[in-house]
This record gives structure tokens, C-alpha cells and sequence, in this order.
């Protein structure tokens, strides 16, 4: 059976706020960079489950959120959203991930990101790739 997640692209000036995740061997991707959210507690939506981990994860959520696709890779359904980060990068808490950035559509395709807080590039998590060309290819 898939797990399911949600998952918010939240886009501020072009950009994109991404999390890199912990180095704790058990959770998805660790030590890559992905997009913000998590698993669907039982009984909540999609959008109820990602509006719950943004606030566990930056302290912040955004007023509207918007469906653009459902991405499937191994065992993994992911609802993935999109926002407009209406606050500065400055305002949100990082509770949760080593590190946070926007980051520019060149950047996402290139595939790694450079992280400021460990001063080294770092991949992105498997299947992220596929989900912001498929996000940013409907943009143009």
C-alpha cells in the first residue's frame, strides 16, 4: 500500500522555498533537499495534513492552497500543492530540517542546491525533480 503525503510548493518572487531534511536514517531522503509537508494522519485530507505540517515544520501556513498534481513514485502518493509564501523567508521558523531556502527555477533542475547553513551542495530527494519540471513546464 502507497503512503500518502502532502506537499506545498510555496513560491515567493520566482522562487522556491525548499527544506533540506535531517540526517536521520529512517526518514525519507535524509540529508536531501525537498519540498515541505508529510504523511496524512488518518481521517485528514490532504490539505488538512499539509496545512498541520506547516505549521509543525516553518510555524507558518499559507491562506489559499492550490492542487496542481498527484505524484506517484515507489510506495509514496504525493498530494502536491501550491502557494504564494506571503511572508519573508525571515519570518518562518525552521522546527524541523537542517536548512531552508528559496531557491530559483535553475537552480531546482540543476538537481542540487548549495546549503548555506552546511556550506556544501546537496542532492534533491528522489522524485522532486520529476514533480518542479512537471510544475514549471506547465508555468511557461
Amino acid at each position: 500500500m502507497a503512503v500518502e503525503v502532502a506537499l506545498a510548493m510555496l513560491q515567493q518572487e520566482g522562487r522556491w522555498l525548499m527544506q533540506l531534511r535531517d540526517e536521520i536514517p529512517t526518514i525519507v531522503a535524509p540529508g536531501c533537499w525537498g519540498l515541505f509537508g508529510g504523511h496524512l494522519d488518518p481521517d485528514e485530507t490532504p490539505e488538512q495534513a499539509l496545512r498541520r505540517e506547516l505549521l509543525e515544520e516553518i510555524s507558518w501556513q499559507p491562506q489559499a492552497l492550490e492542487l496542481v498534481m498527484v505524484h506517484h513514485i515507489h510506495r509514496r502518493t504525493a498530494h502536491v500543492f501550491r502557494a504564494e509564501l506571503s511572508v519573508p523567508l525571515e519570518q518562518l521558523r525552521l522546527l524541523e530540517g537542517q536548512d531552508m531556502g528559496l531557491v530559483s527555477p535553475e537552480e531546482l533542475l540543476a538537481g542540487s542546491i548549495w546549503s548555506t547553513q552546511l556550506c556544501t551542495y546537496r542532492p534533491l530527494a528522489d522524485g522532486l525533480l520529476e514533480v518542479m519540471q512537471h510544475v514549471l513546464t506547465e508555468e511557461v
